[in-house]
Order: C-alpha cells, then structure tokens, then sequence
C-alpha cells in the first residue's frame, strides 16, 4: 500500500494561544487512525486565525507532501473566520460539492449550518477540506463525506489512498479501483 500523508490544520486563536486545549485537531487524527488502512503520518500545525499565515501554513503542508488537508476552525461568518478565505487563495480548483454537502449534513443537526462557509479545494497533488470547529460535526460531516476523498486523491495524482475495511469504504468507478494487497 501506498504510504500517505495528511495535515490537520487548526485555526484557532484560543487554542494557539493556550487558552484552551484543541480537540477539533485530535477529532480527525481519530478519525484517520481508524478509517485508513495505508501506512501514514499526521503533520499537524495549530496557528492562529490569521490569513497570510494559514495560507502559508496550508502551502507548507502542500510542499512537504500532504495528500489531503483537513482544516479545522474558522469557517464561520464572524470576521475573524478566515479559513475559507485562506484555502481559496492557494488552492488551483474549489471543490463547492464538498462544502455543499457538508451543509446539508450539518443541517439535519443544526440550523445554524446555514452560516458555514465550508469548502474545498486542491493544491497541485493537494485535497484541502474545511471543517468546523467543533469535535462533534467534525465526525458528523467527515464520517459522510470521506467515501469521495480517495478517489478525488486518486484523480490529482496522489497516492491511493484505501480504507479500513468494514469501517469506512472508499468509493471509485469499477476501473478505478485496485485488488487489496495482502
């Protein structure tokens, strides 16, 4: 199996500051260490809800090899939400299926999901994701929409990217899809 990498990126003034501790950051690690069946490694960064330096963090992760960038924090409509704003500045495409999706998912939870500004976008061999702050939608959202984020790596050029089997499936076209390796 192809190894991976994968960023978690936290943009949190509160968390970067020690004010409190992250756990929207952990909530994905989680997340990867249960569904991915590839040998991987977690770059994780938490900063600030700045814009040049999420832009610059998110192109670090993309130069240092990460295949799929989720980030954490900042998507909603207050003025210090800047996430959004960041990953559409670097990113080559915008995704808007993923951030539609990931609202309606929200919706059936939350009414306020109407607010969210989630997207996604890629970079070169890059898929970035956008999710909420919060450890509960985290799982909410990637545990529906994680079924696609294989093959889109797939169709960028990135690794391929296989799942826990029984957990999460990954789904591909017939003629897309590899025999396991033992």
């Amino acid at each position: 199996m192809d190894p991976v990498t994968f960023g978690v990126l936290t943009a949190s003034d509160r968390a970067s500051s020690g004010d409190y501790e992250d756990l929207s950051g952990p909530a994905i690690s989680e997340f990867l260490s249960i569904a991915i069946a590839n040998p991987f490694n977690i770059e994780r960064r938490v900063i600030p809800d700045e814009r040049e330096n999420i832009e610059s963090t998110l192109i670090e992760l993309c130069d240092a090899g990460c295949s799929v960038i989720i980030t954490t924090g900042g998507t909603g409509p207050a003025p210090r939400d800047v996430t959004p704003d960041a990953t559409e500045a670097i990113c080559d495409r915008m995704l808007p299926g993923f951030g539609e999706q990931m609202r309606a998912i929200s919706l059936r939870h939350v009414p306020t999901a109407v607010l969210s500004r989630q997207t996604a976008g890629t970079r070169g061999q890059t898929l970035i994701l956008n999710l909420p702050g919060s450890p509960r939608s985290i799982r909410e959202i990637i545990d529906e929409i994680w079924s696609a984020v294989p093959y889109c790596v797939d169709l960028i050029g990135g690794p391929y990217i296989e799942t826990t089997e029984g957990v999460w499936s990954a789904w591909r076209p017939p003629h897309a899809r590899r025999a396991v390796e033992e």
